[in-house]
């Protein structure tokens, strides 16, 4: 069991499977991109599995996400789909992507035994997109959405980021859109992982401001706290139903005391908090032939050590040295 010293047990593991985007957008990192990570420094596929493998029968986990960088830049990804479904206990499994590469991709991971994904898509006008992205690819995410729904990977969860000056106004229209086409509709804080460092929380748009935004379309009635449990996201029944809409209020409304997540890096180190700016190696114990009991131990030793919350309130606050396309979101 992963536990920590405030009674929070971690089930759910994110695992990032690469630090490569093929989007730069701009409230993540520079126009150029980033330094990538070295291969020899990234897990390969059976050090995934075999710390996941880990996770799931020794650990306690039962929810696996997949996310990036771009996950699906990971060639290897149907295959660790595939091994990590025929885990016992299975865990559920999700990917957490741009949506470029599903349509290529959506029917090879239902089949591998993926149940659900979560696309990030910020804007349903094209010219936005671009903006935002810097890549003029929005209709490729489009059709991805509709052959992750076509392929069963539902429910297809939609994480939309609201920047000031170019999409703020849109809340509204996405949710609008969201329903009609059966999505569920997630509005997440920009949060201080940019590797720019030019996060200001005076510049953001709060989920306050979201949820004035839809009421002027639509009837939010919240669905409560006995719903949300440990998610992240608050939700609010959208006109009666049976359609909801969430938002992730990180940075305003934070949610650490129900936090249930453990975070695995492409390169093998623990996180145990999107925040934090320290982590602890799996890989080194891996490659140095360390046992899985081990490998527990030296997990749970990190997950007892996690901190009570981000710290985000503290003025002392800094960003984490590495930005979330490395953290893995």
């Amino acid at each position: 069991m992963l536990i920590d010293t405030y009674g929070r047990v971690a089930t759910d593991l994110r695992v990032s499977l690469t630090d490569r985007c093929n989007l730069r957008c701009t409230y993540c990192m520079p126009e150029e991109g980033l330094q990538w990570l070295a291969k020899p420094d990234l897990l390969s596929d059976d050090e995934i599995v075999r710390l996941i493998r880990i996770a799931v029968t020794d650990l306690g986990v039962t929810e696996v996400r997949f996310t990036g960088g771009e996950p699906l830049l990971r060639p290897g990804i149907v295959g660790i789909v595939e091994r990590c479904a025929a885990l016992e206990p299975r865990p559920q499994m999700s990917i957490t992507t741009n949506g470029i590469g599903l349509k290529r991709t959506a029917a090879a991971l239902k089949a591998a035994g993926l149940d659900r994904v979560n696309v990030s898509l910020d804007t349903l006008r094209p010219d936005v997109f671009k903006t935002l992205t810097r890549r003029d690819r929005h209709k490729d995410v489009i059709e991805g959405m509709e052959a992750a729904r076509a392929a069963g990977l539902t429910p297809v969860k939609v994480n939309t980021v609201l920047m000031p000056g170019l999409n703020d106004d849109e809340a509204p229209d996405l949710l609008a859109w969201a329903v009609e086409h059966g999505y569920e509709l997630r509005f997440i804080e920009q949060m201080p992982l940019d590797a720019q460092h030019g996060w200001k929380r005076d510049g953001m748009i709060t989920a306050s401001h979201i949820l004035t935004s839809l009421r002027t379309r639509f009837t939010l009635t919240p669905e409560g706290d006995d719903e949300r449990g440990s998610a992240p996201a608050e939700r609010w029944v959208v006109d009666g139903g049976p359609h909801t809409v969430g938002v992730i209020a990180s940075v305003t409304r934070p949610f650490c005391r129900a936090c249930d997540r453990t975070r695995l890096t492409a390169d093998g180190q623990v996180r145990t908090c999107l925040f934090a700016r320290e982590e602890s190696d799996l890989r080194g114990a891996l490659r140095s032939g360390a046992p899985d009991e081990e490998i527990a131990r030296l997990w749970k030793l990190a997950m007892w050590g996690k901190k009570a919350g981000s710290g985000l309130d503290d003025p002392s606050f800094l960003q984490p040295d590495r930005p979330m396309s490395a953290i893995g979101g």
